[in-house]
């Protein structure tokens, strides 16, 4: 079943913590869904879970609803019931360390103090997943939960929509070509540059 993809968007369910930095996984799936014509409401797996296509392959969409920290298992039971292989799976996820409007992709890694991506690594028995970490940069908090729990205001909140879509791009482009060569396209690009290549393109 090498033509079937798992991508999962980490973040918080309901609407308290709707649009806070930490549900930065559910957003760009949310945009995934709507530029691939698949809705994400069907309540399976302790998730919310969709299918669509993409390009030949079967694509699955998961929100995880079990809150951040305890995201493994709903990743997991997804992997186990379709027979997949780690490679074909894609974790969504915040990541402080990374400035708003930046994005990069890992093959494989550590969680990087990211609990969700622990508990998933605990989960799967591996660290040999694809993630995509979307940057909120650092916090400004006393306690970095606050940060993380809280809605991003103004230019900021403008680059981490801008670097949501290019996340976006990023999983179509890991979908068609591959984690090596996703890597190689959006590692080290900002938002601000691939809204002046789409700019570009548009007027040419």
């Amino acid at each position: 079943m090498s033509d079937v993809k798992l991508i999962a968007g980490l973040g918080n369910p309901g609407s308290k913590y709707q649009g806070s930095r930490h549900n930065a996984g559910f957003d760009v799936i949310d945009i995934l869904a709507k530029e691939l014509g698949c809705e994400v409401r069907e309540k399976k797996f302790s998730g919310l879970f969709g299918c669509c296509s993409f390009e030949g392959c079967k694509i699955m969409l998961l929100k995880p609803q079990t809150y951040m920290n305890l995201s493994g298992q709903s990743i997991a039971t997804v992997k186990g019931f379709y027979k997949l292989e780690l490679n074909q799976v894609l974790v969504v996820a915040d990541d402080m360390a990374l400035e708003p409007g930046r994005i990069r992709l890992r093959a494989a890694g550590s969680a990087g103090g990211h609990n969700g991506l622990a508990d998933i690594i605990e989960k799967l028995g591996s660290n040999r997943f694809a993630r995509l970490r979307v940057g909120i940069g650092q916090s400004s908090y006393p306690d970095s939960r606050d940060y993380v729990l809280s809605r991003p205001q103004g230019q900021e909140a403008q680059l981490l929509k801008e670097s949501f879509n290019m996340a976006a791009k990023a999983v179509k482009y890991w979908m068609q070509y591959g984690i090596n060569k996703a890597m190689t396209e959006f590692n080290g690009m900002s938002a601000e540059i691939q809204t002046e290549i789409n700019n570009v393109r548009q007027d040419t």
